[in-house]
């Protein structure tokens, strides 16, 4: 967990950088903006303005006012002044020029020349000229010539000072419409106002940086904050968080909306009456306008990163608390899992009574029914895990562990409790032998305690107690004859030490009984053929049995032939049950014809074989496929053969595992439940995939056995196993058992209907179909030679069969050879959604040709170029198909008219739908052309009216033709999904010892009529032509 938490803040600090260098950005700029508040009472006095107007050699205009307290103002409270009204002029450039217009018509020259003095120590900027108006009355005008006169050296050294008689000569430096109306021009300019305005944008731009802050506050908060290591207190702070991003989102709103007021003041009205005022005050405006757009822009972009970086933190808060439930509900299975485990393991195999084994396996099955409820939480949340790794989660590796150690624990549950079953019933079966053992061993006392001589007076009494031994005898035998390593063969467990005492007492037991029978045998027969006394036998005490020196273990001729009779026997029971069988299916048959009867029977093969099937899969995994790693018979193996065993055998191993670990008791499950079938196999229809990967892989192991059949390493393991069958018998087991299902399936559908669970019956049977048609196809695909490119990118397969083919008339110039060709060509065609191959069926030479045929590649037409005319002179299985323009043309005979209607049906199904996609395609590109027409008319028109607009008409229309292309390229992506007709058939056979028929019909199909008799055909087109 350590390490997933390391990760999200990894992926955290990259949001968290972005707002640092969008805040340092910021700052730099908004620290030029000095804040008016500090000298807005300086300002209120006429000191001075910033009126925005322009000399002709466009250097900005600060005005001085007549202003009689002038000399009474500090030299600081001036340079101030000057300071901030220059760099506001600044902001527009930093080389700006300025040009100061001094009114002192109503002062005297001692004033004057004060106020030259103060401005040149004051003055911060770049001073290009300084126009004075000089007092008006005649005495200070004559006073302020003979001064100006005598220190004009003085001043011009330092100002470049130029003394006007009157306002009009101010025109000859300056526009008049650059000029306030005091100094004789018509730029509108009123100070207070502007104070106000200089105000509002200052407190503005204060405000976004305030705003700046509180995003780089709460982005850092989120990277270095700790999370808490409980569920609850994790989900409390995402909503907690949640809440603080939405009310920072309605401040940045807030902000954003005083920005656009401030922009619309700014902005002056264009009426007819205004037009001469707003190019007057544009100049005016412009810098406030372009100080407020700038802090505008950074307010969105800082609002975009603030969105990003959240929509990150939150994929990662809810990513991270989803790992937090992932792990604690693995830590909590894992705990169930190893308690189960643990409990399972402390049941003993072999100690204990028979009633304690018998409570023993009744705990395993209570074990076993929660390890199911726990094994479907554990696969619940194998599936959890795997759809949080589909979705890119950031603990994708631990995700992927956590999810493989789950299906290991599970897979370790599943075995152990199999195996402790396996061991626990054979564990029963051998205390259930002993038991027997006992009681023949009591029957043998009781026999022979129950003999007395007044029963032995006759010759038919004799003969009763001579068949009594006999029968005890025989019953016996078998108990006798066991051996202790035997046994453990046998039921595969290991005897405890109080288990082998037991087996010894029992077997000392029967032996001393069976010693006293065998001499009683020989007085028996002397009484059967003449009368006499009979000796009076006593029967063995107990001490006498433990004191015998009988030997425990028997001849090894008694051996031999218990196990004889045993093996005759175990054959002489099967037989029965068949003949059992076979009788009861007949009685069934003939006296009752009842629907259930035949469907139990269907139901009954069809889980008979499947346990058959799973066996010899087994047997050959267990007896070749395993035996190719053994060292000791690498001397019977070339070389070459010892690297070709995944070739040889495919993926039988994964089929074994699926239909011995899944699916053998999922159809047991269904003995007494034939409605369960049909879910049985739709639950697991993907899993019968692994066939297609079987069958495609069959011609190289063919090839592969053809080669090697005749080592000796075959012929070992064929003997081993006393198998009557060679091996590549076995390796078509497969394929002929995915064929078998849907016969069983059909036979098992004849006898359900309106049954409970036939509808899912009937979907069985087509998906088993289906599955049919899709090996067969890719059996087809992967026979295609010459294709340059991957098939797979046609789209999915829905037809493929033999068909003659003319070449018709083509537009442009044609061959010869091509004219004289009157023999029909033999085509194989493949009908993909987006395209049709034509390609030549090759017949091989040699073994297994006819099984596997080779196609050569043709050529290739794509379904958005070709077109079809229904119907061609003279036979109505040809239809004519063509490419482009008919630059290519081809007459196309079927083998008969259902045949060639479901082709055409396809074909017109996979271009009509073209169609549609191409219509809405046209229909979404020309909404997107209106829009954008609308757009650029709306563009223009704001151009007219605004000169500052950030962004211009050439980026928009960019950015709308690039949607366009998106919705284009998001549209042409969607491939139309098209029916597919399966139109064969598969032949199988009964699982028996002989050698099984497989048709090579299965793969290459022929079309028949019969088989086309339930499809429904098109309506007659006299032609049908769709062009793109």
């Amino acid at each position: 967990m350590a390490m997933a938490l390391q990760r999200v803040r990894i992926a955290e600090k990259y949001g968290k950088n972005y707002l640092c260098l969008l805040q340092a950005v910021f700052v730099a700029e908004t620290d030029l903006l000095l804040r008016i508040k500090d000298i807005s009472h300086f300002l209120m006095q006429d000191i001075a303005f910033l009126s925005g107007g322009r000399g002709k050699d466009n250097a900005w205009i600060i005005t001085f006012p007549e202003n009689c307290n002038f000399r009474c103002i500090p030299e600081e409270v001036i340079a101030k002044v000057l300071t901030y009204l220059t760099s506001i002029a600044r902001q527009n450039g930093p080389d700006s020029q300025f040009t100061i217009i001094l009114d002192r018509r109503l002062d005297t020259w001692s004033s004057l020349k004060i106020s030259l003095q103060k401005i040149s120590a004051s003055f911060p900027g770049n001073l290009h000229l300084v126009l004075v108006l000089r007092p008006t009355s005649f005495l200070q005008r004559t006073f302020t010539d003979i001064g100006f006169r005598f220190s004009q050296e003085d001043f011009m050294l330092k100002l470049p000072v130029v003394m006007l008689s009157s306002v009009s000569d101010l025109l000859t430096y300056i526009d008049d419409k650059q000029l306030t109306p005091e100094l004789g021009g018509t730029l509108q300019y009123c100070h207070s106002e502007w104070i106000i305005f200089r105000n509002a944008i200052e407190n503005f731009a204060l405000t976004v940086k305030e705003m700046a802050q509180m995003l780089q506050s709460f982005g850092t908060e989120l990277a270095e904050t700790e999370l808490p290591d409980d569920i609850p207190s994790i989900e409390e702070i995402l909503a907690i968080r949640a809440e603080r991003y939405h009310l920072l989102k309605n401040d940045i709103t807030a902000v954003t909306k005083e920005g656009k007021i401030l922009l619309t003041n700014l902005e002056v009205p264009d009426t007819e009456g205004a037009v001469s005022s707003r190019l007057e005050c544009h100049q005016q405006i412009s810098g406030d306008w372009q100080t407020i757009n700038k802090l505008l822009t950074q307010v969105h972009d800082m609002e975009t990163a603030f969105d990003g970086f959240w929509e990150k933190h939150q994929l990662k808060m809810e990513q991270y608390l989803q790992l937090w439930k992932f792990e604690q509900d693995f830590q909590q299975l894992v705990t169930e899992v190893e308690f189960l485990l643990n409990q399972q393991a402390e049941l003993a195999d072999v100690t204990g009574t028979i009633a304690q084994v018998k409570q023993k396996i009744k705990k395993l099955e209570n074990l076993d029914e929660n390890s199911q409820e726990l094994l479907s939480k554990a696969q619940f949340v194998i599936l959890h895990g795997h759809k949080l790794a589909a979705n890119h989660h950031y603990a994708l590796d631990l995700i992927c562990q956590r999810c493989n150690e789950l299906r290991y624990l599970s897979d370790i549950l599943v075995n152990e409790i199999k195996a402790k079953r396996i061991q626990l019933s054979r564990t029963f079966k051998m205390h259930k032998l002993l038991q027997q053992a006992r009681q023949c061993c009591d029957e043998g006392e009781c026999l022979l305690a129950n003999q007395e001589i007044d029963k032995f007076q006759s010759k038919e009494d004799a003969q009763k107690a001579l068949q009594d031994i006999e029968n005890f005898l025989e019953m016996a035998l078998p108990f006798i004859n066991y051996e202790p390593e035997t046994l453990q063969y046998e039921f595969d467990v290991i005897l405890s030490p109080e288990l082998k005492v037991q087996m010894k007492t029992i077997q000392l037991k029967l032996e001393n009984i069976r010693s006293i029978f065998e001499n009683q045998q020989a007085g028996f027969r002397n009484l059967v053929h003449k009368h006499v006394r009979p000796i009076q036998f006593v029967v063995p005490t107990p001490e006498n049995l433990i004191t015998s020196r009988t030997p425990f273990f028997s001849s090894k001729q008694g051996k031999k032939t218990w196990r004889q009779n045993q093996s005759n026997l175990k054959i002489e029971v099967v037989h029965d049950c068949q003949e059992k069988r076979s009788s009861g299916q007949s009685s069934s048959l003939d006296n009752g014809n009842s629907l259930d009867v035949l469907k139990n029977h269907v139901l009954n093969e069809l889980i008979q074989t499947e346990r058959v099937y799973v066996r010899e899969l087994y047997t050959v995994l267990l007896g070749y496929r395993a035996e190719m790693d053994n060292p000791e018979m690498f001397d019977l193996m070339p070389p070459l053969l010892r690297n070709k065993k995944d070739v040889l055998f495919g993926n039988m191993a994964e089929i074994y595992e699926f239909h011995n670990d899944i699916f053998l008791s999922s159809l047991e499950n269904c003995a007494h439940a034939p409605e369960s079938v049909g879910p049985c196999f739709l639950e697991r229809k993907d899993d019968f995939q692994m066939y297609a990967k079987y069958c495609q892989n069959k011609p190289r192991s063919e090839t592969i056995w053809r080669k090697y059949s005749e080592c000796a390493f075959f012929q070992e393991c064929q003997r081993k196993l006393k198998h009557r069958l060679r091996l590549d018998s076995y390796l078509l087991k497969p394929v002929q058992r995915i064929t078998k299902y849907q016969l069983l399936l059909k036979e098992l559908l004849k006898y359900s209907k309106d049954c409970e669970g036939s509808a899912l019956l009937k979907e069985a049977l087509d998906a088993m179909l289906d599955l049919l048609k899709s090996v067969n196809d890719s059996m087809h695909q992967i026979a295609i030679n010459g294709y340059i490119g991957n098939l797979n990118e046609l789209g999915k397969m829905i037809m493929q069969g033999g068909f003659s083919v003319w070449i018709g008339h083509k537009k442009g110039a044609t061959k010869m050879k091509d004219l004289a060709r009157f023999k029909p060509m033999q085509r194989h065609l493949f009908l993909y959604e987006k395209a049709i191959v034509f390609c030549k069926r090759r017949v091989e030479s040699g073994e297994g040709s006819d099984r596997y045929p080779s196609y050569s590649f043709k050529h290739c037409w794509k379904m958005d170029e070709v077109g079809f005319t229904e119907y061609v002179k003279g036979d109505n299985r040809k239809f004519e198909i063509w490419y482009g323009e008919k630059e290519e043309v081809y007459i196309v005979q079927a083998p008969n008219v259902d045949v060639k209607m479901t082709w055409l049906k396809e074909i017109r199904n996979i271009l009509l739908k073209q169609q549609e996609l191409l219509t809405v395609k046209k229909r979404k590109q020309q909404d997107q052309l209106t829009e954008q027409d609308k757009i650029q008319i709306s563009l223009q028109q704001n151009d007219e009216k605004q000169q500052g607009a950030f962004r211009s008409t050439e980026e928009t229309e960019s950015e709308h033709t690039s949607t366009v292309v998106e919705v284009c390229e998001a549209i042409a992506s969607v491939q139309a999904e098209a029916n597919t007709v399966w139109t064969e058939a598969s032949q199988s056979a009964e699982i028996s010892e002989e050698p099984e028929e497989w048709s090579s019909n299965y793969f290459y199909p022929t079309y028949d009529e019969n088989e086309e008799e339930n499809r429904p055909l098109m309506r007659p087109m006299s032609e049908m032509a769709l062009l793109y």
